[in-house]
């Protein structure tokens, strides 16, 4: 440890090889040894004693709707990226929609990287859009940095970001195979939703009958094929339906280069405790069963499902109306999403070490920052979240740093408090006090 600035010591450091009490020595924001819990502090180092609460990498969320700019009203960078300090997510990517401009070309790009720069608390990348009329800007937002593209296989709700057809879905897909790019969709059949009933109104049952699973099986199954077609990488997104697994298994027992995410909300609710009328729980696709979510489970035990993601994509409160076909679709996650999967894991028999193999190791490998995120290992970027697993707190909408404070979570007692999150070496936020934000913006290496 000679040289090193900072010894963040535990009982319990979570590492690639196991839990165990450790010394972990830091230098210029980056891990420089990981040793025994006894280790001597070298001269000049600063101690920072945890004792028994957990040492987490932090996590990395990729799937967060900031809005900024354009609809910062429903978010910001600001607060997003506080919300996120405050869950122990230390690195989000951006998605490319929701946003006014959207992240579909270089300049919007530069435009979205300009706002978010002096507000980012946590390390911040981005996504960038695939559309039926931007093929031509792929190649050049791929070289600009963004970590991959995503699409939508039915309407994405805001009408800058069109859908794509499957024509225009194997156009992109050429073309960022083309540059061994990756395309992450949202895989919902135009078709299947069209002929699925809308009846609109208060009750959840009519909501979740008008998203059917067969929507997401067929887009899942074009997309499987378009992938094998081309020999591309592809990515699913935020995945509900248990019913596509089967599906996915064979597509990687193919060849198919294809992984998969699902959300928290997807984990730890179900369709039959949201009350009529709560558009707090509206999502697209939307929270299934409690069977359904028995089989997501055993996806992510089995490594069918490769990671969680928040998908937060949040609203003003205003159009959280309590007609489910009319309301805005999206949960804003990210403040609650570690103690939401911990509170649900334990009561499985499942351990941190899976919740950090989930939401912090596969999503850095998903994005090709698996070098410098998501592990306390020597040469890693020195990014931590410091949990107390066994105690409790019930959800506070008033206490989130969310910009809109709306949460399914309302009420609910969950385990896990954050306690503290580094950034590179630096506490950016402890007991609920923040430091100025230090976050980097990311781009894909």
């Amino acid at each position: 440890m000679s040289g090193a600035e900072l010894v963040l010591r535990s009982t319990r450091v979570i590492t690639p090889e196991g839990t165990r009490a450790a010394s972990i020595a830091v230098t210029g924001g980056t891990i420089t040894a990981v040793l025994p819990y006894d280790a001597p502090v070298p001269d000049g180092a600063r101690l920072e004693d945890v004792g028994d609460h957990v040492v987490l990498p932090g996590l990395v969320d990729t799937h967060v709707h900031v809005n900024d700019p354009g609809r910062t009203e429903w978010e910001g960078f600001w607060t997003a990226t506080r919300a996120a300090a405050a869950g122990g997510i230390t690195t989000l990517v951006d998605m490319p929609l929701n946003s006014i401009p959207p992240t579909t070309t270089v300049d919007n790009l530069r435009t979205k990287r300009a706002v978010a720069a002096d507000k980012a608390h946590i390390d911040v990348g981005f996504w960038g859009g695939a559309l039926p009329d931007n093929v031509k800007d792929l190649r050049p937002l791929h070289e600009a940095g963004v970590f991959g593209f995503k699409a939508f296989l039915s309407p994405s709700g805001v009408d800058e970001f069109p859908h794509l057809d499957q024509e225009q879905l194997a156009r992109s897909l050429a073309e960022i195979a083309a540059f061994d790019g990756l395309l992450i969709v949202h895989a919902e059949d135009p078709h299947h939703l069209a002929a699925a009933p809308q009846q609109g109104g208060p009750k959840y049952t009519h909501f979740l009958a008008s998203r059917p699973r067969d929507a997401e099986d067929t887009a899942i199954a074009t997309l499987l094929a378009q992938a094998k077609r081309f020999n591309a990488r592809v990515h699913v997104l935020h995945l509900s339906s248990s019913d596509a697994l089967p599906l996915i298994a064979e597509a990687r027992a193919d060849g198919v280069q294809v992984t998969v995410e699902t959300c928290p909300h997807y984990l730890t609710l179900t369709a039959e405790e949201v009350p009529d009328g709560a558009s707090e729980f509206k999502c697209c696709p939307p929270i299934r069963e409690a069977a359904n979510q028995d089989l997501l489970w055993q996806a992510l035990a089995d490594g069918t499902i490769d990671c969680v993601v928040t998908d937060h994509s949040p609203s003003t409160a205003d159009l959280k109306t309590d007609d489910f076909a009319t309301a805005w679709g999206g949960i804003a996650g990210l403040q609650l999403s570690l103690p939401a999967m911990w509170t649900a894991a334990r009561g499985r028999g499942l351990g941190l070490e899976d919740i950090v193999r989930w939401m912090s190791a596969r999503t850095a490998a998903l994005v090709g920052l698996d070098a410098r995120k998501g592990a306390i290992a020597p040469g890693h970027d020195a990014d931590f979240a410091v949990l107390a697993p066994d105690e409790t707190f019930t959800v506070d909408p008033a206490a989130l740093q969310h910009r809109n404070r709306v949460t399914a979570y309302a009420g609910k007692t969950l385990y896990g408090v954050v306690k503290s999150t580094w950034l590179r070496g630096e506490r950016i936020v402890a007991d609920g006090a923040f430091t100025d934000p230090k976050g980097q913006l990311l781009d894909r290496a």
